[in-house]
């Protein structure tokens, strides 16, 4: 599956349980000797939802939220499926073409990241070369933000890995970098475990809210990215929710 050109190798395991090791899903992810991917997805059965989503990035580990592939899960089972994931619980409803999802409460602070030392998550007091005093935000996964004048004049494929894995990070850190533009928001993504992807849906919910809480832009909030476009709903103190396309691609049998 995949939403805005992020994809997904989406395996069903409600009935039969399954285990991969980190080996299996990177080799699973591999364009050139797996199906490839940028994040693996094992649906689970759940007494406390219709399904529980398990989430592992190309490198093999794996992670509490993903935003493209939960509009892809909503859709997949259509209706308005409740989706336990290790991030939180998730309300999603298929919507024709795809699919709107509630992420649910945001944390914003520096426990919550987690930084590696307490410091305002609003406008951290850090940066790196050209980009500084980013927004902060957990949308079931770490998320920083960056405003800059272009999002193309900046080097993500370089920083990106360097900011991912600075020791102020014990968890390491996706990198939004956006520009303000025509209303809307232009998004490039550095994805923690996967790297440059065409899109990163709860990157798009952590650049918005930082849009809303700074000012910068009203709820709701146009982001726009390589893959795509999806429009985030958040008023502080409320939860965000995320609307855009989401498709199946194929299906197939794989030998694990």
């Amino acid at each position: 599956m995949q939403g805005l050109g992020n994809d997904f190798v989406v395996f069903d395991a409600r009935v039969d349980p399954l285990e991969l090791s980190p080996d299996q899903v990177r080799r699973i992810a591999d364009r050139r000797l797996g199906v490839g991917c940028d994040q693996l997805i094992v649906l689970e059965s759940s007494e406390a939802a219709d399904v529980k989503m398990r989430i592992f990035n190309a490198d093999g580990g794996e992670v509490g939220a993903c935003g493209n592939a939960s509009r892809c899960i909503a859709m997949l089972l259509g209706g308005s499926p409740r989706i336990e994931t290790s991030g939180g619980m998730l309300a999603g409803e298929a919507t024709a073409g795809g699919a709107t999802v509630n992420l649910g409460p945001l944390r914003f602070g520096s426990e919550d990241i987690p930084l590696a030392y307490a410091m305002d998550t609003a406008a951290m007091p850090v940066g790196w070369e050209e980009l500084d005093e980013p927004f902060a935000v957990n949308v079931g996964n770490p998320h920083l933000v960056f405003f800059v004048a272009d999002t193309d004049a900046v080097d993500l494929a370089r920083l990106g890995p360097l900011i991912e894995h600075d020791p102020l990070f014990p968890e390491r850190i996706n990198v939004n970098i956006a520009t303000i533009e025509h209303g809307a928001v232009r998004l490039r993504t550095w994805e923690r475990g996967a790297g440059l992807t065409p899109a990163c849906g709860t990157g798009a919910c952590a650049t918005a809210v930082a849009a809303i809480a700074r000012r910068l832009l009203p709820s709701p909030v146009e982001v726009r990215q390589a893959g795509g476009s999806v429009t985030i709903d958040w008023a502080p103190g409320g939860s965000v929710r995320m609307t855009g396309p989401a498709a199946e691609v194929f299906t197939g049998e794989i030998d694990l």
